[in-house]
């Protein structure tokens, strides 16, 4: 079939993502075509636009956060059939590697081929555009209306569920909330820190808000989204700096400072790492979820704080989350009133106004803007 997509030729400062006409091949074995109902528009497809990923095959077809329906499978397709509903995971799950089998499914093996931009069965592409085959970004591509991916990256979920905020679980939403909920270790009555809240530090905020922190700071520059934070998501303070953050959390604390911070802004950097470690005390605990340009090595630590203070520094992929368990999770407690999505989308857009998309998350405009597909 023949269907437009917002394909990237060449990464770049000035690079776009253009609409082209390309052809979608059937799945293949144990592969689902999905109709796609909406695409979060994430900050790690703006890490794509720009270059902060080390591999060199395009064209690529962008998008990653994703929900539809089934309308097509393999025929070695075991665990889904036509007419589920899913939700597209960036992170496959196999469920009989190590890391599946020991609960990390986040870390499944099957993420090595993840920026391969072939498909995991027989490492061929579904997408073509003219004379080329058309990567798809994490193995996903749903900046299209419709996409071809391995049974092992769609998680099945409730029908009664609203696709086009089930799409934002695909990634932004997992992520932030396990983020703080999970790879924290967060306990009652702690008090918390989230430094960023775009698409994933709002979702951090209603992680700590639920895991049961009892003073949650939410910082960032944009006033709008810590406000919002205050709210709408649970948070109980913003700050608009971490410097100022500091001074905020050593007068909640008596000194002591906080016990837990997710560092989630746009661009990860080493240099922050030493000021957010500042705004934590005694074992307290950073998780690192930002995504850092490929090629970053350094990073500014007191090494001397971190060892006497036994403070721990951790990366976190997907929120510690594991997608099968942990996607229909978050989306019973949407369902149920106790995590909010409605609220996270700012603004809709049409598959032609990607572009326009990421402008207003780099301007600060949005929590999260979403492509809805009209079929």
């Amino acid at each position: 079939m023949t269907i437009p997509a917002a394909i990237l030729h060449t990464p770049g400062p000035d690079a776009q993502f253009v609409i082209e006409e390309v052809t979608l091949d059937p799945p293949k074995g144990p592969e689902v075509k999905v109709q796609l109902a909406a695409s979060g528009l994430c900050h790690s497809d703006e890490h794509l636009r720009y270059g902060a990923y080390n591999f060199d095959w395009s064209p690529c077809l962008g998008g990653h956060e994703g929900a539809g329906v089934i309308v097509e499978v393999g025929d070695q397709v075991t665990d889904l059939k036509v007419g589920d509903h899913v939700v597209l995971t960036f992170i496959p799950s196999c469920g009989r590697c190590r890391a599946c089998a020991t609960g990390h499914s986040n870390l499944c093996d099957m993420g090595a081929e993840l920026f391969s931009g072939v498909s995991v069965y027989d490492r061929t592409h579904r997408f073509h555009w003219k004379d080329k085959g058309v990567g798809q970004f994490v193995q996903l591509g749903t900046f299209a209306p419709y996409t071809v991916v391995h049974q092992n990256s769609a998680v099945k979920i409730d029908k009664r569920v609203p696709l086009d905020k089930a799409a934002l679980v695909g990634c932004g939403v997992t992520t932030g909330f396990g983020s703080a909920a999970w790879a924290a270790d967060t306990e009652i009555g702690d008090t918390a820190v989230v430094v960023g809240t775009g698409g994933l530090g709002m979702n951090a905020v209603q992680g700590f808000r639920l895991a049961g922190a009892s003073n949650i700071i939410a910082v960032d520059p944009h006033t709008w989204k810590t406000q919002l934070a205050v709210d709408q998501f649970g948070a109980t303070h913003q700050a608009s700096s971490m410097k100022e953050a500091k001074d905020l959390i050593h007068e909640l604390t008596d000194g002591r400072m906080a016990d837990r911070l997710v560092y989630t802004v746009g661009d990860g950097l080493g240099s922050d790492i030493e000021e957010a470690l500042s705004l934590i005390g005694k074992l307290g605990v950073m998780v690192f979820v930002a995504v850092a340009n490929s090629q970053a090595r350094d990073a500014k630590i007191d090494l001397f704080t971190l060892t006497h203070y036994q403070q721990q520094l951790r990366g976190a992929l997907f929120g510690a989350a594991n997608p099968r368990i942990d996607i229909p999770k978050i989306l019973d407690l949407y369902m149920k009133g106790e995590v909010k999505l409605d609220e996270l989308v700012t603004r809709t857009y049409s598959l032609d106004q990607v572009n326009q998309g990421y402008t207003d998350l780099i301007d600060g405009k949005n929590i999260r803007g979403v492509i809805t597909f009209n079929h």
